[in-house]
């Protein structure tokens, strides 16, 4: 019995070998057939590859081709192009060499014809001058005297009359002037203002900064208000938060601080983030951007007018004019207006219109100095004139407007009259109702003042004063006095914009009736 199971399992174990065999034959030839098909299918693909290759080859060669006949093509026809034109300058210079010769011809032609007529004229020449010489001959023999002596008793004659006739030309060429002149002048100065577009803008001593919502200014303020003190250190400008909803005040009498800080608010707010060490770093950053811009706007006014080679310093100055003001009147619009105004009149006088200009940019540049010193404005901004080089007519024409110094030059003057044409045209500058209507009392006060007036009345938003004398009590040289004496008290004692009129008027009415 154990046999038989030991023959059987040996027949198991034998039959399980011979199937591990086939097995393994079919899995061998199964794989030997993988590997042909699969080296079949690469051989397939290169092939196909290969072919693809050879014909983006063979396009790209053609391809490469026709760009290249293509050049040759558009080579030759500009080839052909410069040949046709070199054609038509050959035969353009053949053309003028034959009209030059033909010019030739007519000159010469024209050369012997004017020889003839020289020679002709030379022989008539010697003729009249035989014949003169016979004439003054028999005049000498008729009137008794030479060819000098009769020469200067004409000579003589003729300059006495010439003299007479020049003086009363002169008289009357005095007088046209002295008629026209107040007429030129008035013309010039209203054609000046007429040719000049003008702006104005109003400027005062505090700036609004507007906010989003109330919860803003407490961060602005800051705990223990240490956020409001380092800003108020850093710009020098008093920040106002109250209960106005919305707003922010900014009071500061210089505005180039008060912009400053009033950009720098506008970064923290926007950045978010307020603390001391963040605002002195915005300060800084928004002082050089100011900076940067005052050069900005100083160089672009400079462009506008068309002024060059002016010292950076001065240019800087000029920049710093757009945040100052006068009596409410922008001081770089001002100085733009008043360089435009002069360059119009020096044109109209026939002067240097650069240098004109030039003067009336810089006239008010002692407004704006980094230092605030004692000197009057026209003074300090002479003094900086000339230490950035420019020329003496420019400076004593900045120095002068307001009369500190004397005028030695033309342009003087006209700065002068341009500075307050500007300052006195209306709308220029701003004034409260209450100063106003109180200068006006304060005018026609001062005239009464005097003996012998009878009315005074302040007209022309106070720009001219007409003064109404008894003509029994105040003579024509006293009016004349008097209206000098009240322009001197209205320079010393009062305070206003432009130039004041004064006109003092006396008349006597003789009346009889008949019956």
């Amino acid at each position: 019995m154990d046999l038989d199971i030991i023959a059987t399992l040996i027949g198991a174990v034998v039959g399980l070998v011979a199937g591990g065999a086939i097995v393994y034959v079919l899995l061998n030839n199964l794989m030997k057939k993988r590997r042909e098909a699969i080296l079949h299918e690469a051989e397939a693909e290169g092939e196909a590859l290969k072919k693809e290759k050879m014909v983006q080859a063979k396009e790209k060669f053609l391809q490469l081709k026709e760009e290249h006949e293509r050049e040759a093509r558009e080579k030759d026809k500009r080839i052909q192009q410069g040949l046709e034109k070199s054609k038509q300058r050959e035969q353009q210079l053949s053309r003028q060499q034959q009209d030059i010769a033909n010019k030739e011809k007519q000159l010469d032609g024209l050369k012997r014809d004017l020889e003839q007529k020289m020679q002709g004229i030379d022989r008539r020449k010697e003729e009249v001058e035989k014949n003169h010489e016979k004439q003054v001959q028999q005049l000498e023999k008729i009137s008794g005297l030479n060819a000098e002596e009769a020469k200067k008793q004409l000579m003589d004659s003729l300059r006495d009359e010439a003299r007479t006739a020049a003086m009363a030309h002169i008289k009357e060429v005095t007088e046209e002037a002295k008629l026209s002149a107040n007429k030129e002048a008035k013309r010039i100065v209203i054609q000046t203002i007429q040719r000049v577009a003008t702006e104005h803008a109003v400027e005062n001593s505090v700036s609004t900064f507007q906010i989003d919502n109330d919860d803003v200014k407490g961060r602005i303020i800051g705990r223990e208000g240490r956020n409001i003190r380092t800003l108020e250190e850093a710009t020098g400008v008093e920040i106002v938060v109250d209960d106005t909803p919305g707003a922010i005040i900014l009071s500061c009498f210089d505005p180039v601080r008060r912009e400053m800080a009033r950009l720098a608010l506008h970064q923290l707010v926007k950045d978010g983030r307020i603390h001391p060490g963040r605002i002195e770093e915005i300060v800084a950053k928004t002082k050089k951007h100011l900076e940067e811009e005052i050069m900005e706007i100083g160089k672009r006014t400079c462009i506008d007018l068309g002024i060059h080679g002016l010292h950076g310093e001065l240019i800087r100055m000029v920049g710093r004019m757009r945040y100052r003001s006068s009596y409410g009147q922008n001081l770089l619009q001002h100085s733009r207006e008043v360089a435009n105004l002069s360059a119009t009149m020096a044109a109209e006088l026939g002067l240097n219109v650069k240098a004109a200009k030039r003067a009336g940019l810089l006239h008010d540049i002692g407004k704006v100095p980094d230092e605030e010193p004692e000197l009057p404005h026209a003074l300090l901004g002479m003094k900086l004139a000339e230490k950035y080089g420019e020329k003496p007519d420019v400076c004593n024409a900045i120095g002068a407007h307001h009369d500190e110094i004397e005028m030695t030059t033309l342009l003087s003057p006209i700065v002068q009259a341009c500075d307050a044409i500007s300052g006195a045209r209306p709308g220029a500058r701003r004034e409260a109702v209450e100063q106003y209507i109180q200068r006006l009392k304060d005018l026609e006060g001062l005239a009464m003042s005097y003996q012998g007036v009878t009315k005074a009345f302040a007209i022309q938003a106070g720009r001219e004063l007409r003064v109404m004398v008894e003509s029994e009590r105040v003579t024509d040289q006293q009016a004349d006095a008097m209206s000098m004496s009240i322009a001197e008290r209205i320079q010393n004692e009062m305070t206003y914009p432009g130039q004041v009129k004064i006109v003092v008027i006396r008349e006597k009415r003789s009346m009889a009736v008949a019956k």
